[in-house]
């Protein structure tokens, strides 16, 4: 009797795993898509969201400053007359249209016509009443005074509450946003677990591992579903507006108390018997005054040089570039090619940053008294290189260092690029390129 042979399952159990995979790897490609559209689209729709907060942030801070302004303005102790206080008037104006223009470039469409119509209409009619004040201030300053608490400040107040109602709906619509893609992602899991669920009840003794593994994968997209903000550009304007206001402080209250000081010291002075030692102790006494004086307004300018607004960027290097050498111990040479342009101060304080940091940085660590800045300016780009020929930089550094990232982060809101390079003659070369 010829024994019975039987079938090997191996080629059958082969084929089906082989059917099994390529289903499974076409499915979890058409998934692995689906969630990277999902994950884009959810990137997509924080940034803009986080874009148009920035914005209106913007706009709730010059709103702001336009308060501060009214206020000074109704100060009887101000000595200044309200036209003086045009031209600030203008500055925010242009900033205020400007972040009207870009949030309205990054709002959603959640934000309907009405509101955006209602914020535009309101801030038309706030400056043509105060074009309205200043030319009556020009005649009757009393009944100027009187229209800014009628007419401005209310004006100003309705705007700062529509603005802060957007921005409660930005936060609204966010976390409505997070939900919805948290369910889509919940419902994809449901859907993938259905699959594998049938596809186990096909081949239970060859999937087993198949199986396993997918659910660790997905497990594991699962995990990677919540997004975390970008808040390095939002801590550099936070940064810098400090900065500006401790500057401001210094200046206008310091600055005033010491040159007080000076003043009275000098009126004293003039008082005491010529050649006695009185006169010599409040000479010396005003010289000393006069020094914390000279430091203070240099830690002003250090803080936030005001000539950036002044006299423009090129001017503003020049000055920073003639005090290094006595704050840093280095020693600096400009070469500067091509013609100047202005550059927008909003993106000029970034450039001078890159560039503070970028010396201090050579100050610390090339081992090395000698730098070199290059500027130049093309017909539509503007580039800044910072050398020296120490020791160099660390690429491990480079990448982590807070003080780089940060100058990375500053070369990203100007629309340009970050590079450290190794020059063949040694030392480090930082070169900032942004568009003009």
């Amino acid at each position: 009797m010829k024994a019975g042979h039987s079938r090997s399952p191996t080629t059958a159990l082969l084929l089906g795993l082989v059917i099994t995979l390529a289903t499974v790897v076409t499915y979890s490609w058409y998934i692995s898509g689906q969630i990277s559209g999902l994950r884009r689209l959810q990137t997509e729709l924080t940034d803009r969201n986080r874009r148009d907060s920035l914005q209106l942030l913007r706009i709730q801070n010059d709103l702001n400053q336009l308060a501060l302004a009214m206020r000074d303005m109704l100060d009887a102790a101000e000595p200044y007359p309200l036209t003086a206080w045009s031209t600030q008037f203008d500055r925010i104006r242009l900033d205020l249209d400007d972040a009207l223009k870009q949030q309205g470039e990054v709002a959603l469409a959640r934000q309907t016509p009405e509101q955006r119509e209602f914020l535009a209409t309101s801030l038309r009619q706030f400056w043509d009443a105060a074009d309205r004040i200043f030319e009556l201030a020009r005649t009757d300053e009393t009944e100027a005074r009187a229209q800014i608490q009628i007419s401005l400040q209310a004006r100003q107040a309705a705007l700062s509450t529509a603005v802060a109602r957007l921005l409660v709906q930005n936060n609204e619509a966010e976390e409505q946003t997070a939900r919805q893609v948290q369910d889509i992602y919940r419902q994809v899991q449901r859907q993938v677990y259905w699959f594998l669920a049938a596809t186990l009840a096909a081949i239970v003794a060859t999937s087993l591992y198949l199986i396993r593994s997918n659910r660790m994968l997905f497990a594991h997209l699962a995990t990677l579903s919540d997004e975390r903000r970008e808040l390095a550009q939002t801590l550099i304007s936070t940064r810098e507006s400090t900065l500006r206001e401790i500057s401001r402080e210094l200046h206008d209250e310091f600055g005033q108390i010491l040159t007080a000081i000076g003043s009275m010291l000098g009126r004293a002075g003039k008082h005491a018997p010529e050649g006695s030692t009185l006169r010599a102790d409040l000479r010396e006494i005003g010289d000393v005054a006069q020094t914390a004086l000279d430091n203070v307004r240099g830690l002003s300018q250090t803080l936030h040089p005001s000539i950036l607004e002044e006299l423009g960027l090129p001017s503003t290097i020049d000055w920073y570039l003639s005090t290094v050498e006595k704050q840093l111990g280095l020693q600096v040479t400009l070469d500067s090619k091509g013609t100047p342009r202005q550059v927008d101060s909003t993106k000029a304080i970034h450039v001078y940053r890159v560039l503070q940091e970028a010396l201090s940085n050579v100050a610390r660590h090339s081992g090395t008294d000698r730098a070199v800045v290059r500027l130049a300016f093309e017909p539509d780009r503007l580039e800044m290189d910072v050398q020296d020929h120490g020791k160099g930089i660390n690429p491990e550094t480079a990448r982590r260092g807070l003080g780089l990232v940060a100058m990375r982060e500053r070369a990203a809101i100007v629309g340009g690029t970050l590079d450290f390079l190794k020059p063949p003659q040694g030392g480090t070369l930082v070169r900032l390129s942004m568009p003009l």
